[in-house]
């Protein structure tokens, strides 16, 4: 078959890429700069004339954008849709229910809210790697060394300047009270993000004042889902991470891959940023423990972070997410902590028991290398949209 590939910022992109064409499907690239416009004029011309001087069997991309299922309903094509992204407010958008989508999501909590509010096109599929990638990663003694650490953690803080929650400068006393209690309760809960539903008329009009949010025209999401999600959400990852980095930090070698300096986490190795490609699947395969701090935003679902990890031979201990019990066994795949002291424990458990961490991390390679590969992902997701 024949798909237009819209070529986006995406990771996994050039790994999904190699599969289609591995599989004798010819991928045709596309974009556009006004892909994220509502109802652009210019893209909808460019998108029905790039589709009339080809046959295209179906439109594909990796998160939901409503202009391509827009430009996919006006040329009868099929548009399959693997969203790794959580939040996406684009799922909000009333182009969700066009016929012609299928959208496969990570997060099956979310895929059984939007089903049950009767939204047909969406389908529940974990996330996956590229095996073969994978299976053929090599590295030097000497450039191992650069990786090697007890402890690692692969990931944004969240502590950019002027991130959205702190933008809300002007909140009354009792608003920011009543978020910084929410919050702390927040924090001692996995497995149920329950912010949105906390969030009264009262409470939220005062954000609103705080630091306003614009749907967009065609967008259905709630004012308690923006804020809860986009900002709180975040926020909450950004004071989680910090906290459990600088306990873990304080006891064990912490070597830390990110974006921004991290003055507020003086006890780890701050290595920069990696590439996702070349360099991060020799973080998790040279480091003992491989953490996952989920953002908060992703309620269930298993963030591609973990997958990394479990497909590059790492050991993985992670966060309690549900997902994971859809695909691996805690104790025999993988670990979770639950909060700070069961991280410290673990992590202290596991570097004292190498043999069994090893044994753990060799049964999830096995595992993801055969069940959780773009090709499982891309064949599932081709039966279900030409059943």
């Amino acid at each position: 078959m024949k798909l237009l590939f819209l070529d986006s910022p995406s990771y996994g992109k050039l790994d999904i890429i190699s599969v289609f064409e591995a599989l004798g499907h010819t991928v045709v690239l596309f974009h556009h700069d006004e892909l994220y416009e509502y109802n652009s004029a210019a893209f909808n011309r460019y998108f029905d004339d790039f589709v009339a001087n080809q046959s295209f069997d179906f439109a594909f991309s990796f998160n939901f954008f409503p202009s391509i299922s827009n430009g996919c309903k006006r040329n009868r094509m099929k548009y399959i849709s693997f969203v790794y992204d959580c939040p996406q407010v684009a799922l909000y958008s009333y182009t969700i229910i066009n016929p012609c989508n299928y959208v496969f999501l990570f997060d099956k909590t979310l895929y059984l809210e939007l089903k049950q509010e009767g939204i047909e096109t969406v389908y529940y599929l974990p996330l996956c790697v590229n095996a073969k990638r994978l299976s053929k990663v090599q590295i030097s003694d000497t450039l191992a060394a650069r990786y090697r650490s007890d402890v690692s953690f692969v990931g944004s803080l969240y502590n950019e300047e002027h991130n959205l929650f702190d933008r809300m400068t002007s909140l009354s006393a009792h608003t920011a009270g009543y978020l910084a209690g929410i919050m702390e309760a927040q924090l001692k809960i996995n497995g149920y993000f329950f912010i949105e539903e906390l969030l009264t008329p009262e409470i939220l009009a005062d954000m609103k004042q705080a630091q306003t949010y614009i749907t967009r025209p065609d967008g259905t999401e709630s004012d308690a889902y923006i804020y809860a999600h986009y900002f709180i959400a975040r926020k909450l990852t950004a004071i989680e991470r910090e906290r459990l980095l600088n306990a873990v930090s304080a006891h064990f070698e912490t070597k830390l891959y990110t974006y921004h300096p991290t003055p507020l986490l003086p006890n780890c190795q701050n290595m920069g940023v990696v590439d996702y490609y070349s360099e991060m699947p020799h973080v998790f395969r040279n480091s003992k423990i491989n953490l996952n701090i989920t953002l908060r935003s992703i309620r269930s679902g298993i963030p591609l972070r973990a997958f990394d990890i479990l497909g590059a031979g790492g050991f993985l201990l992670s966060n309690y997410q549900e997902d994971f019990m859809d695909c691996f066994v805690p104790g025999e795949d993988f670990d979770f902590y639950d909060g700070e002291a069961d991280l410290l424990a673990k992590i202290d458990y596991y570097l004292s028991h190498e043999k069994e961490r090893a044994a753990i991390a060799e049964n999830a390679l096995h595992k993801t290398l055969t069940e959780h590969t773009y090709e499982k992902r891309v064949q599932t997701m081709l039966d279900t949209a030409f059943h």
